[in-house]
């Protein structure tokens, strides 16, 4: 038997998420369906990060079991032959038997794409949010600020979370402007469910001048989700990459489960 870990991509606007649902189709199910077919096997994969509904990947991983004599690192390309074409695996590695990345440290990065412009642009709609009111980066940023490093962020989840610690480490946040594109990239060792967008949320009325830099400060301390801004669509969130660290991080972070 052995253990393999995929690194999967999926543009998430037709699905309802990673995770299987009652309703609706998810990237989880696509995956069983098309590993069950190829490997002959009742295949159901392990996922690390459950991405919300409309939210997209470029390096979501997940571990599956199988008797397969397929090489490892060619199950990527057969299993892309079976899947649409909003889903890609893009690497296929055999690891221990008792590996599992949803157990091990991480630093996930996120990304949120604001398009900000007059008028929207039809080919940014499935990865980006349209926002045509006036920012001001430089006010964002130094609001961002205030959010990295190791708090209590209650006021930016969801109300439905159910977690021990809404305690969180942001490792980075920093607001990147590229033509109409604002880019949000966040780095951290877990998030709340609809942390980041929730952060972002709240960035983008500092910026439009409702909000003081200085208002993180007092909705950190809220520690309730009626303080902070609201939460913006999920169309502009990706999740880049997830930095495993099998024996721990370099220095210690705290971490923390990733349900966004």
């Amino acid at each position: 038997m052995k253990r393999i870990m995929l690194t999967v991509a999926y543009d998430g606007t037709d699905y309802c998420g990673w995770q299987i649902q009652p309703t609706g189709l998810s990237v989880e199910e696509v995956l069983n369906r098309a590993l069950t077919r190829l490997l002959g096997e009742d295949i159901r994969v392990l996922g690390t990060s459950r991405t919300d509904s409309g939210v997209h990947s470029l390096g979501n991983l997940c571990v599956f079991d199988s008797d397969t004599r397929i090489p490892p690192e060619k199950i990527c390309f057969a299993l892309n032959e079976r899947l649409p074409d909003d889903i890609v695996i893009l690497r296929s590695e055999e690891v221990p038997a008792d590996f599992h990345p949803r157990k091990c440290d991480s630093i996930k990065t996120y990304e949120y794409t604001v398009w900000h412009s007059r008028l929207p642009n039809p080919i940014e709609r499935r990865t980006s949010y349209f926002f045509y009111m006036r920012l001001d980066v430089a006010r964002m940023r130094k609001a961002a600020a205030y959010l990295v490093g190791e708090h209590d962020f209650k006021s930016f989840c969801s109300a439905r979370t159910q977690v021990e610690s809404t305690v969180r480490h942001v490792t980075c946040l920093e607001i990147r402007e590229d033509g109409p594109r604002i880019v949000f990239h966040i780095e951290g060792t877990g998030f709340l469910y609809n942390m980041v967008r929730i952060i972002v949320g709240t960035l983008l009325r500092v910026g439009t001048g409702l909000w003081e830099p200085q208002r993180v400060l007092q909705i950190l301390e809220a520690r309730d989700r009626q303080a902070a801004g609201p939460k913006v669509p999920p169309q502009g969130l990706v999740l880049k990459e997830i930095r495993l660290y099998p024996e721990g991080y370099p220095a210690q972070l705290q971490g923390g489960e990733d349900d966004e």
